[in-house]
């Protein structure tokens, strides 16, 4: 199949671009980066796609997250555009656009799927993420480091405190009552897991909020307004506190290796590493890690977080947060392992670090799982078996 792939520097593209061409997928990479002007339908953006199109005639059009600007250039040329969103939430998914019938729309959470297809709305589909085994494993094969594991406690991960931090940037000018409202509320869903109620319950403080800090919606948005500061605001924060106070608490039984972009960030007994290249760096933290975790952004409902596939593909050990979709593909305390609260988090560590043999068992059979399904060029064949 002839594949326009407009391309930009998505986690884990050389990995999609190679399963690609290994499935027989001819890619026909344009040289333009688009990605910046697709919040809206500009013309330069469809000059230059149409002249691609003469001149190239692909069978469809495919990017890595879904753009509405892309879709309503392919209802008009009548071509197939397949997206694979990698990011949940996504705003962008809640276009008008989105029912187009030339749309072809994979999600990575089952949970937000049916949320689409029980609204009748049938261009959105459910497809886990992916690793490349081949790759990593090559990358193991390679590794000459004479130690079988540098980190005990591992961790790879965003604070959302380092940019487009907007909670810091909105607290200071809403009002006390809103300030403490928002602190009771983030209080309460810290003791919640597998349900997030923030966007049900921001009514009393909406307007204060969207007055102190507006945020921009794209043309053509069906989100409220809850549904935006819910998670483009709250939800990151309650996910960095719950991150910030698992690692503390982790910290106060074993050193902990953190891996982030907020490299300014300092914990007692957790050493920030900084960055890792996602390729070449981050595959031999999860493997040479006696314990990974995965602690999932909120706002996300049930699907695997692609840092758990990774993991995984990786021959790492994964102690991840419930997430329902894990159990459509993997069995805990078979392939991976998954905590209940912060107690049974640090009960969990305690004992696979003092159960070697188990815990190199778990991973194996995590490995060998994402090995034998769930491999990009899996996903290639689901992705074009329409």
């Amino acid at each position: 199949m002839r594949i326009l792939y407009l391309e930009w520097s998505s986690t884990g593209k050389e990995d999609l671009e190679e399963a690609f061409i290994k499935e027989g997928h001819i890619l026909i990479r344009p040289p333009f980066f688009f990605m910046e002007k697709t919040y809206a339908d500009l013309p330069e953006v469809e000059s230059q796609l149409r002249t691609v199109l003469r001149e190239k005639t692909p069978d469809v059009v495919f990017t890595v997250n879904y753009y509405p600007a892309i879709s309503e250039f392919c209802r008009k040329e009548k071509i197939r555009y397949v997206a694979w969103i990698y990011d949940s939430p996504y705003g962008r998914l809640y276009s008008r656009t989105v029912l187009n019938p030339c749309n072809t729309i994979y999600v990575f959470d089952k949970e937000l799927y049916l949320e689409f297809h029980n609204a009748g709305i049938f261009t959105v589909h459910y497809m886990p993420m992916a690793a490349n085994t081949e790759r990593l494993d090559l990358l193991a094969k390679n590794d000459t480091s004479p130690l079988p594991y540098d980190y005990d406690v591992s961790f790879v991960g965003s604070l959302y405190l380092e940019k487009a931090n907007y909670f810091d940037q909105m607290t200071p000018l809403l009002s006390d009552y809103a300030k403490g409202y928002l602190n009771a509320l983030i209080a309460a869903q810290m003791k919640v897991q597998g349900y997030n109620f923030i966007e049900e319950v921001l009514g009393p403080i909406m307007d204060e909020m969207m007055k102190a800090f507006p945020l921009k919606r794209e043309p053509g948005s069906t989100v409220s307004d809850e549904w935006l500061y819910a998670n483009a605001v709250i939800n990151r924060r309650i996910t960095a506190i719950e991150r910030i106070d698992l690692l503390d608490a982790v910290a106060g039984k074993h050193m902990v290796d953190f891996f982030t972009y907020y490299e300014d960030f300092t914990l007692p007994n957790v050493c920030n590493h900084g960055p890792v290249d996602y390729c070449d760096e981050m595959p031999h933290v999860f493997r040479r890690s006696r314990i990974n975790l995965n602690i999932t952004l909120r706002g996300m409902k049930s699907g695997i977080p692609l840092r758990a596939f990774d993991i995984m593909g990786c021959g790492g050990f994964l102690l991840s947060n419930f997430q329902a979709d894990f159990l459509d593909f993997f069995v805990p305390g078979e392939d991976f392992v998954y905590y209940e609260s912060k107690e049974d988090l640090l009960q969990k560590i305690d004992y696979y670090l003092d159960h070697e043999e188990e815990r190199r068992a778990i991973a194996r059979n995590g490995h060998d799982k994402v090995a034998e399904g769930h491999t990009y060029r899996h996903r290639i064949r689901e992705m074009f078996d329409f």
